[in-house]
């Protein structure tokens, strides 16, 4: 049980799956792929060198683990059913998000039924500009007692961003969210987060054509504390510190930057607390593999019973029960018709 054969189910954001199982040959062994039997669906098991399966009933037993990463009954898709018929055949099961609050309850209690493990995937926590800003949260509000956050995301991403404010605070509860009306592609929600007020654009637009694109932003979170403000600027990073400015009087009568008052002006207006964000293309191809990489090791040490794997499941419940209150506020996403890509170059000198 050391090295898991593992089902992939779906081919669109499954190619990110395959490509995270890739990097970990000595953990896990692709054992097939799960799709409709579409061109695509085959064409993904050839290059994978795997069977393409398109009903759970042709599975062979020997299947450890399934990555479910097709659209949950809560966006309108099969996974939440998938997910449970696989959990019945003693199968382990990692599906990816978002799920309703009810149907992971329901697949928790099956997967209890039948003595297996049932987690949702989030790959977005493992990602390391949001690994550096959530622990750079907390070793500020170890100091200082965050008083505000200002967060901007795309719906897609939303229950995400939860968890990693979740993360970043180290608690989610109390919270409570009220919207504020729509500014053009923008919902705006206010409420708090672990007690923390909060301040929250949604960029609540969906191409219903191409869901994956189209989203302006993924994550953008300042947390900002009586010292400055804490910024991841997506998910992809940097993640910044700003310190609040905060003028002597040696400054403000004398101009005079000598004085020990005016000690802490020689810091920098910006320090980014990360390196350079990667391409776009590197973090496709390799930052989000190695996140998801993360969700499935985390998995795989339940599975196997390693000494301190995480039990996430009642925090994952509150999430989706968080979640559930904030698209709730939200109501129903606008649906986006006739979008095309259209790519700018970096303003700068010289730049037409």
């Amino acid at each position: 049980m050391s090295r898991l054969r593992v089902l992939v189910c779906g081919t669109t954001f499954g190619q990110s799956y395959l490509a995270a199982l890739a990097r970990l040959p000595d953990e896990f062994e692709l054992a097939g792929v799960l799709g409709r039997g579409s061109g695509r669906s085959a064409d993904t098991a050839r290059r994978a060198g795997v069977p393409l399966y398109t009903d759970v009933g042709e599975l062979p037993d020997d299947i450890d683990m399934a990555c479910v990463i097709v659209r949950s009954s809560l966006m309108g898709g099969p996974g939440s059913e998938l997910a449970r018929t696989l959990l019945a055949r003693g199968i382990h099961v990692l599906q990816e998000q978002p799920v309703h609050h009810d149907d992971l309850a329901e697949s928790l209690k099956v997967a209890r039924a039948h003595g297996v493990r049932m987690r949702m995937g989030d790959l977005y926590p493992q990602l390391p500009a949001v690994r550096v800003f959530a622990d750079a949260a907390r070793e500020l509000a170890a100091r200082q007692r965050p008083v505000y956050i200002d967060a901007a995301c795309a719906v897609q991403v939303s229950l995400p961003l939860l968890h990693t404010l979740g993360e970043a605070l180290g608690t989610v509860r109390p919270w409570r969210f009220a919207s504020g009306g729509a500014s053009g592609p923008f919902t705006v929600v206010t409420g708090e987060i672990g007690g923390v007020p909060l301040v929250l654009r949604v960029q609540n637009e969906i191409a219903p054509e191409d869901p994956d694109n189209h989203m302006h932003l993924l994550h953008r979170v300042t947390i900002g504390f009586d010292g400055g403000g804490l910024t991841l600027h997506d998910a992809h990073g940097p993640v910044s510190f700003t310190p609040r400015l905060h003028i002597p009087d040696s400054v403000r009568t004398a101009f005079d930057f000598t004085a020990p008052e005016a000690g802490h002006l020689t810091r920098p207006a910006t320090s980014v607390l990360d390196g350079p964000p990667p391409t776009q293309w590197e973090f496709l191809r390799d930052v989000l593999p190695s996140a998801i990489g993360r969700d499935l090791l985390d998995l795989r040490a339940a599975v196997i019973g390693l000494a301190g794997a995480s039990r996430p499941e009642q925090y994952h419940l509150t999430l989706c029960r968080m979640w559930r209150d904030l698209t709730t506020e939200l109501g129903y996403a606008t649906l986006l018709t006739g979008q095309e890509h259209r790519p700018v170059a970096v303003p700068g000198p010289g730049d037409a």
